[in-house]
């Protein structure tokens, strides 16, 4: 559990700059490389504009593959330790659903495991696949409701 939180708040640490909005600043390749380097892959040769241009098109590039990490993250952590989202998570339940109560565990379509924490739901004739919501609420909850059912209840993402 030690090493899981450890890899944990190092993921945060490394995405933070991203997550908040601060670009992670880019070195130019003349300041990357030795003369060497520079010389051994020709980019030496390269006029003052074109190593500009290539730094524009990496720096570019750059930003790019670190957005698309943060959102990435940001979709797999979603209901974990990020209250940063707001998004509610939309997915079909697997399998028949004939209600809930504490400790229930559901899986939905997407992967995700939510369990539940507080409140019941009990039908008496199954339901097969529900399209499943669940929103952030106030003070780190969950709330999970089924299609066309009234009662939610409080749940807690697993893994």
């Amino acid at each position: 559990m030690r090493v899981l939180s450890s890899l944990t708040v190092a993921v945060l640490f490394a995405i933070a700059p991203a997550a908040f909005g601060a670009e992670r600043p880019y070195v130019p390749v003349e300041q990357r490389f030795t003369a060497e380097q520079l010389k051994a892959t020709g980019l030496d040769t390269l006029s003052a504009q074109q190593l500009q241009a290539l730094n524009e098109l990496l720096s570019q590039d750059q930003n790019v593959a670190v957005t698309e990490a943060v959102k990435q993250v940001r979709t797999e952590r979603k209901g974990l330790l990020d209250r940063g989202d707001v998004e509610p998570v939309t997915s079909t339940l697997k399998g028949e659903f004939r209600g809930w109560s504490s400790g229930t565990v559901l899986t939905l379509e997407n992967g995700q495991r939510w369990r539940v924490v507080e409140g019941s739901l009990f039908l008496g004739k199954s339901v097969p696949a529900p399209k499943i919501t669940i929103r952030p609420g106030l003070m780190g909850g969950w709330y999970l409701e089924a299609e066309g059912q009234t009662p939610k209840a409080k749940v807690k993402r697993l893994d």
